[in-house]
């Protein structure tokens, strides 16, 4: 079951809206000060109110879930993520299920916290919540969810046939090194990057920067 995949950045923020069959995915949503550019890819790619069956969270911090309250009940979306991040979205708390203090954090990362500040969480309750169990053909998409923590309890990830990871904030890819920013339990962000590299993936689409192959992370992991 091939896709069409379109990338949206929203102030450094990817979203990718798979298209498969007459229907679309949508993984993550982006700020909510971006939500005007947001509804002109979507309409630019021919995603109207009705044709956006679901929206995937990797995790749910803000800059991936903003917009997900408004693009339910915009378009009909049905909107999933792992259980262990659900309190995240649904109290708007972003330290919600993780550590008083992170087992890393990069300086790039306490600077970007600093100046990017996000606005009130638009708290929201998920219509389900999934995991590797979840069956994505019935959306017409031959991938398959991954539970991948480390950056929070409930990250995941969605793996194509042909390879292809979204990985969330798992990895980053800022200046065209791949690596993670900000790493909530170690432990099993190590055990996620085993999985991978276990695995049949063959290029990374990040949370943040540019798509990336697995191979080029491994060499320096």
């Amino acid at each position: 079951m091939a896709y069409e995949l379109r990338t949206i950045n929203l102030l450094g923020v990817n979203c990718y809206l798979l298209k498969a069959g007459s229907g679309f995915v949508l993984i993550d949503t982006g700020f909510k000060s971006k939500r005007t550019m947001l509804d002109k890819e979507l309409a630019s790619a021919g995603c109207r109110p009705g044709d956006l069956k679901l929206i995937i969270l990797t995790h749910g911090d803000s800059d991936h879930a903003d917009n997900c309250a408004y693009l339910r009940e915009k378009y009909g979306a049905k909107i999933a993520m792992h259980k262990d991040d659900a309190g995240m979205v649904e109290k708007g708390d972003m330290g919600w299920n993780r550590k008083a203090k992170a087992d890393h954090m990069s300086p790039l990362f306490k600077i970007m916290s600093r100046v990017v500040k996000p606005g009130r969480f638009e708290k929201f309750k998920p219509d389900f919540y999934i995991d590797e169990s979840f069956d994505l053909s019935a959306y017409r998409l031959d991938a398959q969810v991954l539970h991948l923590p480390g950056h929070s309890k409930g990250s995941i990830g969605v793996l194509t046939v042909e390879g292809e990871l979204f990985c969330g904030d798992l990895l980053y890819n800022f200046f065209g090194r791949p690596n993670s920013q900000f790493i909530d339990d170690l432990s099993a962000f190590n055990d996620s990057i085993g999985k991978i590299k276990m695995l049949n993936v063959k290029t990374v689409y990040p949370g943040h920067g540019k798509p990336f192959p697995l191979a080029r992370f491994v060499k320096t992991f």
